[in-house]
Parts: C-alpha cells; sequence; structure tokens
C-alpha cells in the first residue's frame, strides 16, 4: 500500500531554518505531483507548496513564497521542503501528499497522506 512518511520536524528559533523530508513507497513516485500541507491548531489544512512529478513546476502559498522551496529526489522517492527565515506563524503540523495529476492547491484533490510532522517556531 501507499506509505508517506515525513520526518525532520523540530522545534527551532524565530528566523532559522528547517527541512523536512517526505519518503514515498508503494507507488510510482515519479509520476506523481506532490504537495506539502500544514495544519495549525484549530485552523484549517492549508497548502504550503507543490511539485510537479518531473520538479520542473513548483507552486507556492503567498505566505511562504520566497522563504521555502520544495524539492523531489525521483530517485530516491523523496520530496522535500526547505524552510529558511522561519516565523512563529508557521508553526504548524506539516503533512506531504501524493496526487497523480497536475499540481493544485485544493487538498481535495491529493489522495495519498503522510502522518505529518511537527514544526514549531518559537519566538
Amino acid at each position: 500500500q501507499v506509505q508517506l512518511v515525513e520526518s525532520g520536524g523540530g522545534l527551532v528559533q524565530t528566523g532559522g531554518s528547517l527541512r523536512v523530508s517526505c519518503a514515498a513507497s508503494g507507488l510510482t513516485f515519479s509520476s506523481y505531483t506532490m504537495g506539502w500541507f500544514r495544519q495549525a491548531p484549530g485552523k484549517e489544512r492549508d497548502f504550503v507548496a507543490a511539485i510537479s512529478w518531473s520538479g520542473g513546476d513548483t507552486y507556492y502559498a503567498d505566505s511562504v513564497k520566497g522563504r521555502f522551496t520544495i524539492s523531489r529526489d525521483n530517485a530516491k522517492n523523496t520530496v522535500y521542503l526547505q524552510m529558511n527565515s522561519l516565523k512563529p506563524e508557521d508553526t504548524a503540523v506539516y503533512y506531504c501528499a501524493a496526487e497523480p495529476g497536475s499540481p493544485g492547491r485544493w487538498a481535495g484533490q491529493y489522495g495519498f497522506w503522510g502522518q505529518g510532522t511537527q514544526v514549531t517556531v518559537s519566538s
């Protein structure tokens, strides 16, 4: 079965950096769009970034543009989210997701999800 396993979350100070990873198995990774979403306590799950199957197209939420970078290594079946200049409002559980179609910002189009990794940014 499809498994997406996030790792790399943790506690970081404001202005710091963190890279979270998502290792995929059980699917033809190079055929799937990958996305990152985040959910803070009491809030909805929000789009963060997405990357096409080839890595040639990337999309970002306005709130993270210029600070976060999504990338993928199809040889390792892994997608990454490099987060720089972190702010307290970036604190959330970060989820990776996979879907076979074109990259999108709507969580409902993603059929497979990881369990999430906590990112906490202290002020």
